[in-house]
Order: C-alpha cells, then structure tokens, then sequence
C-alpha cells in the first residue's frame, strides 16, 4: 500500500437530521484517532505460572478523536460549538483513507480557540466516542 495523505483523514459531524447530511469538519491540520480497549484482568493466585490473564471481550472499547486547525467560522463551526455547549452527543463520522471509515455518536470533550496577533485564530477539539461505533471498511 502506497503512504496515504494526513490531509485526506477527514473528521465529519452530522447536521443532527433524522436522515443527517454530514459536513466536513473546516480547517482542520491536524487529527487524530485513537481506537481503545480497556482490559479486564483476571489474574489469580491459580494462573499458571503467575502470568496476567485477561478475560477477551470483557473491556469497554472507546473511540478518542482530536485535531486542530484554522478557525473558518464555517457551518461546521457552529454545528461543533452549538454540541459542546449542549453537551449533545452529535453523530459524527471518521474517514481513514484506504482504511475505512467509523461512525458513532460522539461528545465534544474539549473545544479551545487561539491566536497570536500577527496569525491566525487556531481552534482545537477533542472527541469522546458516547456509544456505539461501527466500522466499513474503505
């Protein structure tokens, strides 16, 4: 597989719609999506030879998802902040190029705006997956 573009990662937020249209997140640098999954140890005074045992598919699974970029006051802008300031869990999708794309509901953690006066107003967000997250591959 060839090396992919940072730049084609897109973050995408729902309008909130029974049937949503989702918008590109504007601006955005930077981003990054963090897939977890929480283990539950099971180890005893009984595991052989005194190794961790995990219990598989007993770990809560989440979605974490950050980026950062220029402020352009865009639809999607609003539609970001109007979510954080709700504290609404807002259907949101994550396209990975040549990889796939997740879908879910998610909260908007964090939301911080910046700028130096001789640049840029920057904004940075952080997402926190709320629910299920499916996957398709791309």
């Amino acid at each position: 597989m060839a090396a992919q573009a940072g730049k084609d990662m897109l973050l995408k937020i729902s309008d909130g719609a029974p049937t949503p249209t989702f918008h590109t997140v504007a601006g955005l640098r930077a981003r990054t999506i963090s897939l977890n999954a929480r283990t539950l140890d099971i180890t005893d005074s009984d595991s052989t030879g005194r190794w961790r045992e995990l219990l598989a598919g007993a770990g809560v699974k989440s979605v974490a998802v950050s980026g950062s970029g220029v402020f352009r006051d865009a639809v999607s802008d609003a539609q970001v902040r109007t979510s954080f300031f709700d504290q609404s869990a807002r259907v949101w999708r994550l396209i990975i190029p040549d990889f796939g794309q997740l879908e879910g509901a998610f909260i908007v953690a964090a939301l911080e705006y910046a700028g130096e006066h001789d640049g840029e107003a920057v904004f940075a967000l952080s997402l926190a997956s709320a629910g299920a997250v499916s996957f398709t591959a791309l």
